[in-house]
């Protein structure tokens, strides 16, 4: 992997380590949605060069924040509400969190597929995937293990 940002040595070694394995695994232009304390996209173009990231806030990072920094709103579960238009406060704040998060998936995963070109694929991580990924309707894969893949791909690539 050819890291091609303006500052290398900004880019996280966890997005690196996602950027080899989702390469090796998907042989094409790839988006890497990594689902922690902050929802990253990692943009990786053939033959292997990872582009550029977007960060956002993690699903559990925005929960809290409404939990702590209002009076009157919950901490909740992070997962789909019943119906997307809330009829209590915890449904209104899963379908905010979620479907908005939902929805920032969809437009990052768009806006990247476009500028890395035709047959760009785009595979989840990290430890919300399993709730979010299903809902995004965009993935190919989930896949929890892609980040400690890549640090092996890593390892067996330079070995010292």
């Amino acid at each position: 992997i050819r890291v091609r940002t303006e500052n290398p040595a900004e880019v996280g070694a966890d997005l690196v380590a996602n950027a080899v394995a989702a390469y090796e695994r998907l042989r094409t232009h790839c988006i890497v949605v990594d689902f922690g304390t902050a929802t990253t996209f990692t943009a990786v173009a053939a033959p292997g060069d990872l582009m550029g990231v977007a960060i956002a806030p993690g699903l559990g990072t925005s929960a809290s924040a409404l939990a702590e920094r209002t009076s009157q709103l919950p901490r909740i579960q992070l997962q789909p509400p019943p119906t997307a238009i809330g009829r209590n406060t915890i449904h209104s704040m899963q379908s905010g969190l979620v479907y908005g998060h939902v929805g920032v998936i969809k437009e990052l995963v768009a806006r990247m597929s476009a500028e890395l070109g035709p047959g760009t694929q785009a595979i989840a991580t990290g430890g919300l995937s399993a709730v979010l990924a299903p809902l995004a309707g965009c993935f190919v894969a989930v896949d929890m293990g892609l980040t400690l893949d890549g640090v092996r791909l890593i390892a067996e690539r330079n070995p010292s």
